[in-house]
C-alpha cells in the first residue's frame, strides 16, 4: 500500500513528518494522515514525493517493486527485445 511506502521512504531518508509536510506545503497532521492511509494523497503531492525521493509514482503506489523505471527490469526488457 502506498502509505507504507511513503513512510518507509521518509524513514530511509532520515526525515520527519514535519520535514515532508514542509516540502509538500501542507500541515504535519495532513501528511500524517497520508502515511496512515486515512486521507488520499493528491496527485500533485505524489509527483512531488516521487521527485523528492527519485522514485516512480508507480513505486509509491505499490504497482511495482522497482523504485524507478530505469531499474533492472527495464534493462531486462530491452535485452530481451534485442534478442528477437
Amino acid at each position: 500500500m502506498f502509505f507504507q511506502r511513503i513512510e518507509d521512504l521518509r524513514i530511509d531518508h532520515d526525515l520527519s513528518q514535519n520535514d515532508i509536510a514542509k516540502i509538500l506545503g501542507c500541515q504535519r497532521e495532513v501528511y500524517r494522515r497520508y502515511e496512515k492511509g486515512t486521507r488520499s494523497i493528491p496527485v500533485d503531492f505524489l509527483i512531488k514525493l516521487s521527485q523528492h525521493y527519485n522514485v516512480s509514482v508507480d513505486y509509491i503506489l505499490g504497482l511495482t517493486p522497482y523504485k524507478t523505471i530505469y531499474d533492472e527490469h527495464i534493462d531486462n526488457i530491452v535485452s530481451a527485445n534485442k534478442k528477437d
